[in-house]
């Protein structure tokens, strides 16, 4: 008989040594599955009525598991995303799991073998130039936090950073000068540095010299002075896109959102004729494939490459009524 193991050990050496020793995992990375387990293990609680910390291994099957992926899309309203992003976080752990107690090996290739729900891949998101000059000049530009946002909205256009990275700037991550750029820490914790423009040059020299901030401290802090939240850069695009409605009503439309202006900076670059390989370098992105969802995207290229094609022969008659007696029958 196989003697129970308890959970709570194997998943607390599973974030202390596996992912924060062992592998590194970015912050971001430990949030995420933080966030899937205390969802799964509230959710066993409450389906089966058993304290997390006395949960043992062997109650933590697939078909559970796969009530609690339902669970997600049915009761949370979760996307398949979501759904898939929260079932990787659990394979990891299985994964794990299989190297510290080869003795539940049954159980545990059950849950590896649970795959990922496929999903409809619908075509991005993105603001025209228009709707980014609108954006731009929504802020108060008489306020503190409206000169804020209108460097963080210049910033984020220009450069296409991820939310996270503009989170996390610092003063000192902003180089002026001669070969001005800014400097980002990205997904695998890979380190880029984008050049900016002159007008986002003037922009951040004028907020630097106002921000008065060491070097150390949040380019874009809070108004406590801490580093700002997602859910505050989610807030204050809403409010913008909304002032910005009225001057270009197209927006309505469109839900601005910290991803949505990074995608905007992609199509900017594919529509002045930028290589993908570059693009991808810009923005980060692990492979060149991954900007090949902003050609699938970009209607005014598609549209340049149809109006290059020799158009097919075709022949046009000319159109003939038919015998009115003939028509009559065809009606009956």
């Amino acid at each position: 008989m196989i003697a129970p193991v308890p959970v709570a050990g194997l998943l607390e050496a599973f974030f202390t040594e596996r992912l924060m020793r062992e592998r590194q995992a970015s912050p971001h990375t430990i949030a995420a599955y933080r966030d899937t387990f205390r969802l799964l293990l509230a959710f066993v609680q409450q389906r089966r009525g058993k304290a997390p910390s006395a949960l043992t291994l062997a109650e933590l099957d697939a078909p559970l598991i796969g009530a609690f992926l339902d669970h997600l899309e049915r009761g949370r309203a979760n996307k398949a995303r979501t759904r898939n992003a929260r079932l990787a976080a659990i394979h990891s752990f299985f994964r794990y799991v299989a190297l510290q107690e080869p003795t539940h090996a049954g159980l545990i290739q059950r849950v590896l073998a649970m795959p990922n729900k496929r999903y409809d891949r619908r075509l991005i998101d993105f603001l025209a130039r228009e709707e980014m000059e609108a954006l731009l000049a929504a802020p108060d530009r008489g306020t503190w936090i409206g000169r804020r946002d209108q460097a963080l909205l210049l910033l984020a256009l220009q450069t296409g950073l991820r939310v996270s990275e503009l989170i996390g700037l610092r003063c000192d991550d902003v180089v002026l000068g001669s070969g001005a750029h800014v400097r980002c820490r990205g997904k695998g914790r890979k380190e880029r540095c984008t050049p900016m423009r002159r007008e986002a040059v003037a922009t951040l020299r004028l907020w630097l010299r106002e921000r008065a901030g060491h070097p150390e401290e949040p380019l874009f802090p809070s108004g406590r002075g801490g580093a700002m939240s997602r859910d505050a850069i989610e807030y204050l695009l809403a409010k913008y896109s909304a002032v910005a409605q009225k001057r270009c009503p197209s927006l309505a439309n469109k839900r601005v959102s910290p991803h949505v202006l990074r995608h905007s900076t992609a199509m900017e670059l594919l529509q002045r004729g930028i290589d993908r390989s570059v693009i991808a370098l810009w923005l980060g992105h692990e492979s060149v494939e991954t900007t090949q969802m902003y050609l699938d995207a970009d209607l005014a290229l598609k549209e340049k490459a149809l109006a290059r094609t020799a158009p097919l022969p075709t022949h046009r008659n000319r159109y003939r009524p038919d015998d009115q007696l003939m028509a009559f029958l065809t009606a009956l």
